[in-house]
């Protein structure tokens, strides 16, 4: 008897401690896949423990709604990116809504939820954790509170039967664009107006949010989609996510994102200077600048951030630029700007939805695959912007990065022909070509280093130059 009893502890011991190698191994492989800031490199992120450079694009913004969504992960996975923004807007057919529509009063409840909706968010949090895709969350959908789109939204008072709109003071329509900011919706917060009635159930919502995404390490948080109001609105809703992800032993990365298009507009500052409230930096607004202006506007960012001694991550989560679309200057420009971002130093880059960006259509598919093959054939990470290396060179012509003496990375945007400084380099190296819109290596001359040489293009079109010498 007393040996079966020592045979039975043994038994429990080892299963004991098989639960615990088991639990502790499982802590470690989330804690791993976490997104976080580079402790060697802040201004980029770091993944599975490595360094990594984010690239993206995809069909929609609030990819979750799309019943096509995995094959759209795939097809970005294959071509190299790891990056998608998700909205958690309802505002596009076939959409759903995150309340329960209670069918016989014709109402949403604000209690009670639609599986639908969370379903199809949960479906996505899985499917990007599996392929190692980071996905930029954006909380607060703005335009689905404004003109055509509030009318539908369950939060307008007379589309659910939870508060009236004389209770809470919520208009029934609002016919104005985001930027006169005249919905009450988004000034709810206990240092504005207070609102209690609507404060609640926008927790409610926040908290069944995270209650799926603090699961998962592969998520950044946005507040807002290009909003206009108080940076009291975005910070309240910061510290909250963080001290519920605090609560629960998580990390999270948050930012905000600002409506105007100067960056050097005062809101900005609200995220360039407030490192304790954001992780990270938003400038896709950076994309409605063209050409050069869109270079020095981006890499000024940066080095402010250096300046005030808080560099971050800058991310652009949405390049604008398509032929038939309104915003960014064309396909042309578009494509310019996502390798004028890569090249600057923006930590994450992705195209817009079309048709105000190139989505993930096969030109986008190019310039990611692409800009993947050029950041694994470089010490792209130590590697800086050097526009001083080059010389004889028009306005957006040419732009460089480069880690002097070793490694050297031109971008022409159209062809083209400068002159780059090798003073540094020793040896020699052989010119490899990067056919962009092709995803395709040549090589070229072979060339010493010590002086300046001539590189001219091999034709027209969007070229990548390589360098890499022996150091």
């Amino acid at each position: 008897m007393r040996q079966n009893l020592r045979f039975y502890q043994y038994i429990m011991k080892k299963i004991s401690i098989g639960l615990c190698t088991l639990l502790l191994t499982t802590i470690s492989i989330h804690a791993q896949n976490t997104i976080e800031i580079s402790s060697e490199l802040p201004q980029y992120w770091s993944f599975n423990g490595e360094i990594v450079l984010l690239l993206g694009g995809s069909v929609e913004d609030n990819l979750f709604q799309i019943p096509e969504l995995q094959a759209q992960l795939e097809k970005l996975k294959e071509v190299g990116g790891n990056y998608v923004r998700n909205t958690m807007s309802s505002r596009d057919d076939d959409n759903v809504w995150a309340f329960h529509f209670d069918t016989g009063k014709g109402l949403y409840d604000l209690n009670q939820w639609n599986d639908e909706y969370w379903g199809r968010f949960e479906n996505l949090l899985q499917l990007t954790s599996d392929r190692d895709i980071i996905v930029q969350i954006e909380i607060w959908a703005t335009f689905d509170f404004y003109r055509e789109n509030w009318e539908k939204n369950p939060f307008n008072p007379k589309n659910n039967s939870n508060y009236t709109s004389e209770r809470v003071k919520l208009p029934e329509e609002i016919s104005t664009h985001p930027t006169w900011t005249e919905n009450p919706f988004f000034w709810t917060i206990p240092m504005q107006y207070n609102n209690i009635p609507v404060l609640k159930y926008q927790q409610l919502f926040v908290d069944k949010l995270l209650s799926y995404s603090l699961r998962y390490g592969n998520v950044l948080y946005c507040i807002d989609n290009e909003t206009s109001v108080t940076a009291s609105w975005g910070k309240f809703w910061a510290d909250y996510i963080r001290k519920k992800a605090n609560e629960q032993g998580k990390s999270v990365k948050i930012t905000e994102m600002w409506d105007p298009w100067d960056l050097d507009h005062i809101s900005h500052r609200e995220t360039f200077d407030h490192p304790e409230t954001y992780d990270f930096v938003e400038i896709s607004q950076n994309n409605h600048q063209r050409g050069q202006d869109h270079w020095d506007n981006g890499l000024n960012q940066i080095e402010r951030l250096k300046v005030l001694d808080n560099l971050r991550p800058v991310t652009n989560v949405k390049t604008y630029g398509n032929d038939l679309g309104k915003h960014g200057g064309g396909t042309q420009n578009g494509i310019q700007s996502f390798i004028r971002s890569v090249f600057f130093g923006s930590a994450a880059i992705r195209f817009h939805r079309p048709n105000s960006g190139l989505g993930l259509t096969a030109e986008a598919q190019a310039v990611i695959r692409s800009m993947r093959l050029l950041s694994e054939k470089m010490d792209f990470f130590k590697a800086i912007p050097r526009n001083d290396l080059l010389s004889a060179r028009k306005e957006n012509e040419a732009y460089c990065r480069a880690v002097q003496g070793a490694d050297y990375a031109l971008y022409f945007t159209n062809g083209g022909e400068v002159n780059l400084n090798l003073v540094k380099a020793k040896g020699k190296a052989q010119i490899q070509w990067l056919e962009v819109m092709k995803s395709k290596w040549s090589n070229g001359r072979r060339l010493n280093g010590g002086g300046k040489v001539t590189i001219k293009t091999p034709s027209d079109g969007h070229w990548v130059m390589l360098l890499n010498f022996d150091t």
